[in-house]
């Protein structure tokens, strides 16, 4: 049996090291490959550089898994070449509330693009009652539940379930991308003290549908002249098919107005502000789906509105390509991240590889102190490191045919 061994890079063993390589550095899923996807196009991130104040994120919007097709959707899936720019210092918008536009208001870590709730069209063209996207074009989407826009940017409205296993209810849900105001965007899952005490459940989302008869009120009470109302509910327009139709009600789920809250994850101990995707108890979208109308921070420039999401870069950069990626093996291509970890690292194995892998963590002495079986392709799994000692590690994973180890660094 062959075993290929790759070695991380010794600025690890630097503790100022550990502070550059934070989340919005090491939770990219990086092709090192030049692995395509639809239409044999080059898929997920292609690369990662950053400074002290910025990641830039290099994606051609094409992801790893497979697409397609989009019923009703003339659309193809095309390489968006984008250049993302994310603050590594977001803080709370204390001005004027910023919109969710529409197009892209975020990224997700293989680099396909974020959507808000809001279709492109309203009733009437009146700006009024504005079409909820996953009512209107829902039946577009393909089994990832993403479509492509007309210039041929693939999005996901709402929770983009080939991307992590959304079912996995025991562990906190991985970051899963990030906003445009630099915080990050989460699975459904979380701790459900906002202290992250242990305890996880799915979190919930605080609007819900109005209890309306007709559309004449929007939901913050505005009473609306005839020429305003909106259509009559019926099974054309029923409740749902308008953004309108919702109504933010606070503290009556977990999360605030943008879809988040501040909270304590196994990425951010020291607290983050941090957006999630929300699912009803059935495991189907709820709205706002991801974020909400509104950002919670402040928007770096350059990533919406026409024409965006190609970012030049003008300071001294660094790439990031030595860990918690792919590597170049004709064994179990996988990514680790992140990579060094703390109380846990996640594992997405390749949709092309075999099913019912198996993964080994063993000390430096070759000792198994973890084990995992029956691994899936497009699968992100999370494994907790919490009882595991500060040091370095090895991750093997075999699918029978061919072996896989790598180094992996804890550390507290």
């Amino acid at each position: 049996m062959k075993y290929i061994l790759f070695s991380l890079s010794l600025l690890f063993c630097l503790s100022d090291s550990f502070a550059q390589l934070t989340p919005e550095v090491t939770t990219w899923i990086i092709n090192t490959t030049n692995k395509t996807g639809y239409g044999g196009q080059i898929s997920n991130i292609e690369q990662v550089q950053y400074s002290a104040d910025n990641v830039y994120i290099s994606a051609s919007c094409i992801p790893g898994y497979d697409i397609g097709p989009w019923p009703g959707n003339p659309n193809t899936a095309k390489n968006q070449n984008f250049v993302y720019k994310i603050t590594r210092h977001p803080h709370a918008n204390t001005g004027a509330a910023i919109a969710t536009p529409l197009g892209h208001i975020g990224v997700w870590s293989n680099g396909v693009s974020i959507f808000n709730a809001k279709d492109a069209r309203s009733y009437q063209n009146l700006g009024k009652w504005n079409q909820n996207a996953i009512a209107v074009e829902g039946s577009s989407f393909d089994n990832c539940l993403g479509h492509p826009a007309p210039n041929g940017e693939y999005h996901h409205h709402l929770n983009p379930r080939c991307l992590y296993d959304d079912k996995d209810s025991l562990h906190h849900s991985p970051i899963i991308g990030f906003a445009f105001d630099g915080f990050p965007v989460y699975g459904t899952y979380g701790s459900f003290q906002a202290d992250g005490a242990p305890a996880i459940h799915r979190m919930k989302s605080s609007y819900r549908m109005r209890n309306i008869k007709d559309r004449s009120t929007l939901p913050d009470g505005t009473v609306l002249t005839a020429a305003n109302y909106g259509p009559a509910i019926s099974s054309q327009y029923p409740l749902g098919y308008y953004i309108e139709d919702f109504e933010f009600i606070k503290g009556s789920g977990d999360l605030d107005e943008h879809n988040g809250r501040s909270c304590i994850t196994p990425e951010y101990p020291n607290g983050i502000y941090a957006y999630f995707v929300t699912l009803d108890s059935t495991g189907t979208a709820a709205y706002p789906y991801t974020l909400g109308l509104t950002y919670y921070g402040s928007v770096t420039t350059g990533n919406t509105g026409p024409g965006s999401g190609h970012n030049t870069i003008n300071e001294t950069v660094t790439t990031y390509n030595t860990s918690g990626v792919k590597e170049n093996t004709e064994f179990v291509q996988y990514s680790l991240y992140p990579d060094p970890a703390t109380n846990y690292t996640t594992i997405y194995i390749e949709p092309s590889e075999h099913n019912n892998i198996s993964m080994f963590i063993t000390d430096m002495n070759g000792k198994i102190i973890k084990r995992m079986e029956n691994l899936q392709p497009t699968i992100t799994y999370q494994i907790d490191l919490s009882s595991i000692t500060s040091g370095t590690y090895f991750v093997t994973l075999t699918d029978g045919a061919g072996t896989l180890m790598k180094k992996i660094v804890v550390y507290r």
